[in-house]
């Protein structure tokens, strides 16, 4: 008995001394030393193959295909708009220190015959980081000090130019922004505040219930210190940001508090865009108007005015569609502006999109000199407008939206009188009164408008009786949309084009031009009477501006309700406005 249990002991002692041994080999590792040195040899191969290919590309095709086999990009790509600088506002790459690594090769080096070759060539690593300023050189091998020298010369150059054009593109987008906060609802509706992102002793602007807020919301709802709104430099906009509110905020009816409800922590930074609507606690609704100064003088008193009307039938939520924009002067062109409203459907792209597109193309048919010279001395620019919407439409690739498109052009002639012109698709709508005549500067292209139906009759596909809808959009001419284009061809992007109209010095005169929140419940007829209305009201005050006629008529419309987004944009040609701003989409 004692035999068995000694050696049972001795298999057990057998066994742990095995299990030993065997977690020390994995400890250690031994195999390391039998295969390092075939390891190193392999390594070194490898690098000195990497090192061996030239640092200067003897063929620009083989630079690009470089690019494309090692997934790297090209110094000038815009990680952020993903296209390059001269598509989109000259925006310059900024990685903003996310530690993205661009291989750049350096060109049109002379290589010395003393250069020298194999395990003496150069590797640069160049981290552009432009909050810094710096970059980052890592060598993996010096040459010798002439060809060093040289090719630190060339990437000092290089870096100075970015430097350079970094700095003009930030001098010329960083002056432009300017913000307008409208509170539209609770009781604190109609204060407004405004704010330049050139003027930093105000800003952050800060939203509240108690001083020193900048916005001061006597809303029991709101807290005494809410939420604020910075200008964000790098990224060049406009930042909202939940101060740990205890009723919330939301942007667009979506909240924007941190997570952890209750902990009173701050939420993080949100992009504004002009259009939008923040909502303080449930009652405090705030619409954000963004703007960007223009510093040309612009001969003639203009207001601009939008609201989402946020709440439709059944309280149903309704984001904003609407994108108007104006530019006086157009590039290089002193004597002609031009003024736009754009209501999207099926979402804002085709619309944000379109106003962008709008100025650019005008500007672009005009600086033809034997184009422009005709429009001023026929008065009359309906081939330009024609092209400019064709060019437009050419350039959308917005197939499942699509939008409305109301543009009116001014120019001046030598005598400093106006002429103003209008195209349109869709049932945004400009009227004009000149000394008392009301004129319709637009043509509706709803399908029920009788016209339309016969434009559509001619295609030789009728309209049923009581069809009021083609594929459930009841306009028949648009911008965009192009999958509804290339199923029925009796959808159309054709512009109507007014009858261009003189405005003398010692007209009385003004145009309205809004998106169809307005129309729905405020006529043609009764837009007019609204603006003489306050004409005679103020006649002997100074305060009278464009901008009040167009909140006033924007207050129309939410009087009466209107269930759509409204946007309007007044022109008064009887006053004098110091400088003009565009809004951004």
């Amino acid at each position: 008995m004692s035999t068995m249990l000694q050696t049972i002991v001795t298999v057990l002692l057998l066994l742990m001394l095995l299990l030993i041994i065997i977690f020390l080999f994995f400890l250690f590792k031994p195999w390391r030393f039998f295969f390092s040195s075939r390891f190193r040899s392999s390594t070194i191969k490898g690098s000195v193959g990497e090192l061996d290919r030239p640092l200067v590309e003897d063929d620009v095709n083989n630079q690009n295909n470089n690019i494309h086999n090692n997934n790297e990009l090209p110094r000038d790509y815009d990680l952020e708009g993903a296209c390059y600088p001269n598509e989109v506002n000259f925006r310059s790459p900024r990685t903003h220190g996310q530690g993205l690594v661009h291989k750049q090769r350096l060109q049109n080096l002379s290589v010395s015959p003393n250069f020298p070759q194999g395990g003496d060539s150069l590797v640069l690593d160049v981290i552009p980081d432009h909050s810094e300023d710096v970059d980052v050189v890592q060598p993996f091998k010096f040459p010798p000090p002439p060809i060093l020298a040289q090719i630190q010369k060339q990437s000092t150059q290089n870096h100075q130019n970015d430097r350079l054009q970094d700095f003009v593109e930030r001098d010329i987008t960083d002056q432009r922004s300017c913000l307008t906060l409208e509170v539209i609802s609770g009781p604190s509706c109609g204060l407004r505040c405004s704010v330049q992102s050139t003027n930093p002793s105000r800003l952050p602007l800060t939203l509240g219930r108690v001083s020193p807020s900048d916005l001061l919301i006597k809303d029991s709802e709101v807290s005494g210190k809410h939420a604020l709104i910075k200008w964000n430099l790098d990224k060049m906009k406009w930042e909202l940001v939940d101060m740990g509110s205890l009723n919330g905020t939301l942007l667009n009816s979506k909240s924007i508090n941190h997570p952890d409800t209750g902990s009173r922590h701050w939420g993080d930074p949100m992009n504004l865009a002009n259009g939008d609507v923040i909502t303080l606690g449930t009652t405090s609704k705030i619409i954000v108007h963004i703007a960007s100064q223009n510093h040309h003088h612009i001969p003639f008193g203009v207001g601009m005015a939008s609201d989402p009307m946020a709440l439709r039938r059944g309280g149903k939520k309704l984001p904003m569609e609407d994108v108007c924009y104006y530019q006086w002067p157009l590039p290089g062109l002193d004597q002609f502006g031009l003024f736009g409203i754009c209501d999207g459907h099926g979402g804002d792209g085709a619309a944000k999109s379109a106003s962008k597109l709008f100025p650019e193309i005008v500007a672009s048919i005009l600086s033809d000199s034997l184009k422009r010279e005709r429009v001023l001395s026929l008065r009359d620019a309906s081939d330009i407008l024609r092209d400019a919407f064709s060019q437009t439409e050419a350039r959308l690739n917005h197939y499942y939206e699509g939008c409305t498109a109301t543009v009116l052009l001014v120019w001046a002639d030598c005598d400093d009188n106006f002429y103003a012109q209008c195209a349109n698709v869709g049932d945004s709508a400009c009227i004009m009164s000149v000394n008392g005549q009301q004129m319709k500067m637009t043509e509706d292209h709803k399908i029920t408008n009788y016209s339309e139906r016969l434009r559509i009759e001619e295609t030789g596909e009728p309209l049923k009786d009581g069809e009021t809808r083609l594929y459930g959009i009841n306009l028949a001419r648009m911008l965009g949309d192009k999958f509804l284009k290339q199923q029925d061809s009796r959808f159309s992007s054709e512009p109507y084009i007014s009858e261009a109209v003189h405005i003398h010095q010692a007209s009385k005169a003004f145009a309205v031009l809004a998106s169809d929140g307005l129309w729905d419940v405020v006529s043609s007829k009764k837009a007019v009477q609204l603006v003489l209305q306050m004409r005679e009201r103020y006649y002997t005050e100074k305060e009278i501006t464009a901008e009040k006629t167009a909140s006033l008529l924007l207050s129309e419309a939410r009087t009466l309700k209107t269930k759509d987004n409204t946007s309007i944009i007044f022109l008064d040609f009887d006053t004098f406005n110091s400088f003009s701003c565009k809004v951004e989409s």
